[in-house]
């Protein structure tokens, strides 16, 4: 059998190349071949991963939540898709939790086995893909603000900081959402600060923000505040961080397969994907059911 290992160098600060040495001896112990490609720039992990769809058995990836949405990228359009797993490296690591991977490297590949798999869904945003959330408006607006500087220095409480200066601007915005489950489709008006958009139960770090979506339930998950003003904001925030199961006075949730997102007012406004800027609004999500067949820990093995 024949792996891939695409590393991100610039990921897990000093200790990078003792992670990169420790994977490839790892992986050398379940692959007859191992080969290891570095990142140079941004897409290089998505370029590699595609070539190797057709030749290799599995893809591995090291490096943060990016570059694991990089390499996914680079995987879900083929018809022939590699067995994929990574060793987490980033602030948030939002995938590896739900999966069960260690997020201390060491020992992330230290309990890797060959036989831990599972299927996962994979979410698609207009022509990308991603493995965990797309966020719109106050939260990817924090996200996307915050600087490398900051995450290095104070992790993922550099979100939370950023957060807390896009809570004072008060910005909601008319948003259109048009869901689709099961052919049936549903047209919602509101105005909010936030929409997220989860395939886990894991966003942003927070293990149970989504307490009823898994990574193979075959459905997308949204997440909105309802809030036109500061204090509806500073409402739902707390009843956000306690895990959203059903709508409420000052949260809207809802499950479907498909959906179009847009504004009313004609503006736009940026998104992010799986922790780094994604595509401005209107877009499309649509869930890919069991895409893609990964690495897991040992107690997700299915």
């Amino acid at each position: 059998m024949k792996a891939l290992l695409i590393v991100n160098p610039s990921s897990g600060g000093e200790q990078a190349q003792e992670y990169e040495q420790l994977a490839e001896e790892k992986l050398r112990e379940a692959f007859s071949e191992v080969v290891v490609k570095h990142t140079e720039k941004e897409g290089d992990a998505t370029r590699f991963a595609s070539e190797a769809a057709a030749e290799f058995d599995s893809v591995f990836a090291m490096g943060g939540d990016g570059t694991v949405n990089e390499a996914v990228n680079g995987l879900a359009p083929h018809d022939k898709r590699p067995n994929f797993g990574f060793f987490p490296l980033g602030t948030v690591n939002d995938l590896a939790r739900a999966l069960a991977i260690p997020l201390d490297p060491k020992e992330a590949i230290e309990s890797f086995a060959v036989d831990h798999t599972r299927k996962i869904d994979i979410g698609q945003v207009n022509q990308d893909y991603f493995t965990n959330v797309v966020a719109i408006g106050m939260i990817p607006a924090a996200i996307n603000n915050v600087e490398v500087e900051e995450k290095t220095k104070l992790g993922k409480m550099a979100y939370f900081v950023s957060g807390l200066r896009e809570v004072r601007k008060n910005e909601s915005h008319p948003f259109e959402v048009t869901a689709e489950n099961n052919g049936e489709k549903t047209t919602i008006a509101v105005e909010s600060s936030t929409m997220i958009v989860g395939s886990s139960n894991t966003i942003g770090g927070f293990e149970s923000l989504l307490p009823k979506a898994s990574t193979d339930d075959g459905k997308l998950h949204l997440i909105y505040l309802k809030d036109t003003n500061l204090w509806e904001t500073v409402k739902s925030v707390p009843e956000l961080l306690k895990g959203v199961t059903e709508s409420n006075d000052v949260l809207g949730y809802q499950t479907f397969d498909k959906a179009a997102i847009r504004l009313t007012d004609g503006a736009t406004i940026e998104t992010n994907v799986d922790g780094d800027p994604g595509p401005e609004l209107p877009i499309t999500v649509a869930v890919l059911p069991q895409h893609l067949t990964v690495y897991c820990g040992a107690e997700k093995a299915r």
